[in-house]
């Protein structure tokens, strides 16, 4: 998966409208954007905007279905997104406990500066 693939990946499941749009479409199994705009506080031009992105991301298909098209969520690249941001919020849980412990050393570095005195009113 390239860079830019993967950015539309994100920028696509970043929007929260996309990601309701996501879960109606799971839940329904299909959907198209007037009975998609109906469930949501858009209105039907804007959930078709909101489907280009999602289907330029891989995450949704859409087939005609009459005058309308009916889109329905891609599994694999849903599954996809899901393993990668699992990814990205394990390797942040690691960053940011590194960033607590740098943050406690710094602290007891500053109290053993202090003087008694000091450190006497700190705790009073």
């Amino acid at each position: 998966m390239t860079a830019t693939i993967e950015d539309e990946l994100w920028s696509a499941v970043g929007d929260p409208t996309r990601r309701r749009m996501l879960d109606l479409l799971l839940v329904d199994g299909t959907g198209t954007a007037t009975s998609l705009s109906e469930q949501l506080p858009v209105t039907r031009q804007a959930v078709a905007k909101h489907l280009a992105v999602l289907d330029r991301a891989g995450l949704v298909h859409g087939a005609a279905a009459g005058r309308e098209h009916r889109y329905r969520v891609d599994d694999a690249q849903l599954a996809r997104a899901a393993e990668q941001l699992a990814n990205v919020g394990s390797s942040w849980g690691g960053r940011l406990r590194r960033i607590a412990s740098i943050a406690e050393e710094l602290e007891r570095q500053k109290r053993n500066k202090q003087s008694p005195r000091q450190r006497a009113r700190r705790t009073t």
